[in-house]
């Protein structure tokens, strides 16, 4: 009984492994016998005849224990159900090979409580003669079912069911199970190697550091090209600021004529020494809006900067201009202000006269879309005359398709009588060609485990080999000297002691390198931003200096009010036109609203096949 129970869990075991996706059945049975040799000729034969059977009428045997666990078995494990489908396997087809005295020796090697589900719900007659036969007829013939399957079950009954009796005593005979106490670990303590003492390594001399020097006192101090620079700026800052007043002063004084002085007015000149200004007006510069931050980076501070000076060196060579003796140019402005305003009139009048060409063909359009519409209310009224035709014909041939369609479906059932016959001799020799070739593949199995065993039997071998060599005593404890030199002949040889000390040497000196550099990026950026913040500050200036010369103008450009634009002929021209157009247009939307004869109405499709069988 417990061989019968081992090969039913090799086989369980096996069916847990296989994947009907992945795994081709054959393969997988090649497999399984290379891992079955240890085992006798008989138990193998056994397993393997079971395996393949599963997996052939997996199918049917899928479809009994799905239902049972539906049913019966909804607090059975879904790890039994390769056990459920290899009883039903033996049941339905090895039950006349194996003998029933056999086969209750397997059933009573399993649990009996899931035994006794199982072989209750499979052996009911009214499930065999239902829904079982008639699962297993939609895979094969139902009289193929009936003759093999069905009715060797039905005489097995009586049998089965003095089995499923001797369960039941067996399990209402079974005593419970006795708590025992659990046998408490006792703690053992580890058999450890001790380990061998460590060897008291080289200690590593302490670098000697030179003793640094100490800090500068100007590190804590202002640098003095700092102040010279500030006295050097507020210097050009003033200076600026008197040349801004004598520009503004003598602003329009340049391009005025002059007189020739007199004799004595040149001598009194001479005599005079140019004024002095001694005190300067305060000036008046307009911060800019705090409330919306700017931010600005390198490149935009330094581009706007270079922007800003480029203007003022213009403007300076204005002047420069105007005091050399340059002319006014204000009749050239009044000259250009009348022009200006001459194109702006005939702008003024050329966008009056697109509006109404607009207007004028958007009343054009209405009109074309007006007569449009009457077109194609007299073509739909045609229209619907040819549809009401063409239905009656469509009418007419649909009962011609209707009347040929039953030929061929009478046609087509007297064909599928004939398959009928042809598919049952073809099914009998597949399941021909299928026993040879499952003959064939046992044979090449047999064939495959014998050389499977020898390689096995090869490989120990060499395994054992390597395993002697492994075993042989090996010496490689070398005892290392860090303060002796190799003495190999090359150039700069050294010994590790040496080799240390010289990297740290470079170590220290790399730090200081990267010290020195890291002084120099702070002083150059810190250069930067000064430079930077100069230039900030020239362009808030400027753009103060900007903003009220943009706010004259705009006062000014208000102040010059808008004038009407002119009437021009085709203007005129143009309106006459609209005002004719939307009269015809008023003219013709009454006749639109008179309702055309409709065409006669189609009829529905069911009194379409009336009246073409009346007239048939």
């Amino acid at each position: 009984m417990a061989s019968y129970g081992k090969c039913i869990e090799i086989v369980i075991a096996q069916l847990d492994r296989f994947n009907p996706k992945k795994d081709n059945p054959e393969q997988f049975l090649e497999t399984a016998s290379t891992g079955l040799q240890t085992l006798s000729p008989q138990k193998q034969a056994f397993i393997l005849e079971v395996l393949s059977g599963c997996l052939e009428y997996r199918k049917l045997l899928t479809v009994v224990v799905d239902a049972f666990y539906v049913r019966d078995g909804r607090l059975c494990l879904r790890s039994d159900y390769n056990l459920f489908q290899v009883i039903c396997y033996l049941a339905t087809f090895q039950l006349e090979e194996l003998g029933f005295r056999l086969f209750c020796t397997i059933v009573k090697s399993q649990p009996t409580d899931k035994m006794l589900k199982f072989l209750r719900f499979f052996f009911n007659p009214l499930h065999l003669c239902s829904w079982v036969k008639d699962e297993w007829s939609l895979v094969y013939e139902t009289a193929y079912v009936k003759e093999n399957w069905m009715e060797p079950l039905l005489r097995w009954q009586p049998e089965v069911q003095e089995l499923i009796s001797q369960l039941e005593g067996v399990l209402a005979n079974q005593l419970p199970l006795s708590k025992t106490k659990a046998k408490v670990t006792e703690p053992r303590e580890f058999n450890l190697t001790v380990p061998r003492p460590r060897a008291i390594p080289v200690p590593e001399p302490v670098p000697v550091v030179a003793k640094p020097r100490p800090v500068p006192r100007s590190t804590y101090q202002p640098p003095k090209e700092q102040q010279v620079l500030e006295v050097t700026k507020r210097y050009n800052r003033r200076k600026a600021e008197e040349r801004l007043l004598q520009a503004n002063l003598g602003e329009m004084r340049c391009a005025m004529p002059r007189q020739p002085p007199e004799q004595g007015a040149k001598k009194r000149l001479r005599l005079q020494l140019p004024p002095r200004i001694c005190r300067t007006q305060k000036l008046t510069f307009y911060r800019p809006n705090d409330d919306v931050p700017v931010k600005l980076n390198t490149a935009a501070i330094l581009r706007e900067g270079a922007l800003y000076q480029r203007q003022v060196e213009k403007e300076l060579q204005r002047v420069d201009k105007l005091v050399d003796g340059a002319g006014d140019f204000s009749e050239f402005l009044e000259w250009q202000r009348k022009m200006r305003a001459k194109d702006r009139q005939e702008q003024l009048a050329a966008g009056e006269c697109r509006r109404l060409q607009g207007k004028l063909s958007h009343e054009e359009a209405v009109v074309a879309r007006q007569q449009l519409l009457q077109d194609n209310k007299q073509k739909a009224g045609r229209t619907r005359e040819e549809m009401a035709e063409l239905a009656q014909q469509r009418a007419e041939r649909r009962l011609q398709e209707e009347k040929c369609v039953k030929e061929l479906v009478a046609q087509v059932l007297e064909g599928r009588k004939n398959t009928q016959a042809a598919q049952t001799k073809l099914l009998k020799g597949r399941r021909q060609a299928v026993q040879a070739v499952m003959e064939e593949s046992r044979g090449l199995l047999q064939r495959s485990a014998q050389e499977a065993r020898e390689e096995q039997r090869r490989r120990c071998e060499l395994i054992s080999e390597l395993r002697a060599l492994e075993t042989q005593p090996t010496h490689t404890v070398k005892l290392v000297d860090l303060t002796q030199i190799p003495g190999y002949g090359l150039e700069g040889e050294m010994s590790i002691v040496e080799l240390r000390e010289r990297l740290a040497r470079l170590k220290e000196a790399q730090r200081r390198e990267e010290e020195e550099k890291r002084d120099q990026i702070v002083q150059a950026k810190r250069a930067k931003s000064q430079e930077l913040q100069d230039a900030l500050e020239q362009i808030s200036l400027c753009r103060a200096a900007m903003g009220r010369s943009a706010a004259l103008r705009s006062e000014e450009k208000k102040a010059a009010a808008p004038e009407a634009p002119s009437r021009d002929e085709r203007v005129l021209e143009l309106q006459r036109r609209v005002a004719e157009k939307a009269a015809e247009r008023r003219r013709q939307a009454p006749l639109l609203h008179v309702s055309a004869p409709r065409a006669a109405r189609p009829k529905p499709r069911g009194a379409e096949v009336a009246v073409c069988q009346f007239r048939a």
